[in-house]
């Protein structure tokens, strides 16, 4: 009795057991020799043409909406539906290029004019050498001049006064009276005499050389600053801070 119970726990616990898969099946597949043989027919498939061959095209009457097309028509459109596989499938008369260390060099497009003579090696060999250059890089050479460095000439004649100078030696601002300046319609005459200058510069140094600041000959000066026709030092001492000014 104990045996018999033993035997049927042993065939109960067998048939809960899950079975050993066959080592011939892939994984997902029934058999995977016929999963290598279905990939390498669906390859082939995927690498042919997607378009049918043009002679896959049936001369059966078409029919649209249970009605029969007139053979013309059907026949226009499987001419034209023929004309297009054929021209699908020769590339659209361009042939597809093959790589082949075989293929002929492609050709070189060049332009009417051609390369200048400067640029083709061909052309300035036949007109120059190696020795002719040599040549030419001596007769360059021979007339190579160094120039040597000399003083700088001295100024000749009489350079008028240093505005420069004057400006950075006075310290009163413009405007204020520094020296006496008598006479009537001082403000007219400077403003007469002050319009033969192109600038201000040409004229403080015109006052400067004929008696300024402390004559006024000319009249350029009628407030007696110092300064004709209104010439400003400010900026000559703005130039130099260790000169100060007003």
């Amino acid at each position: 009795m104990r045996l018999s119970l033993t035997l049927m726990a042993c065939a109960a616990l067998a048939a809960c057991s899950p079975s050993v898969p066959d080592s011939a099946a892939g994984v997902g597949f029934n058999d995977y020799d016929a999963y290598l043989a279905e990939r390498a027919r669906r390859d082939a498939a995927l690498t042919g043409s997607v378009l049918p061959p043009p002679d896959a095209v049936s001369s059966e009457p078409l029919s649209a909406d249970g009605q029969t097309m007139p053979s013309s028509d059907a026949e226009t459109l499987a001419a034209e539906t023929r004309a297009a596989l054929t021209a699908s499938q020769a590339n659209s008369g361009v042939p597809p290029v093959q790589a082949d260390p075989n293929n002929p060099p492609p050709q070189t497009v060049t332009t009417s004019t051609g390369i200048s003579s400067e640029n083709d090696f061909e052309a300035v060999g036949a007109q120059r050498s190696i020795e002719s250059d040599a040549q030419l890089i001596a007769q360059n050479r021979a007339q190579y001049k160094v120039v040597e460095p000399t003083a700088l000439p001295q100024r000749s004649g009489s350079t008028g006064p240093n505005i420069v100078a004057y400006a950075l030696s006075s310290t009163h601002p413009v405007g204020t009276q520094v020296y006496r300046r008598v006479g009537f319609n001082k403000e007219a005459r400077a403003r007469r005499n002050c319009a033969k200058y192109t600038s201000y510069e040409k004229a403080q140094m015109d006052f400067l050389e004929k008696g300024g600041p402390t004559r006024d000959r000319l009249g350029l000066d009628p407030d007696g600053d110092g300064y004709a026709c209104g010439w400003d030092p400010s900026p000559f001492r703005n130039a130099v801070p260790s000169a100060g000014g007003a």
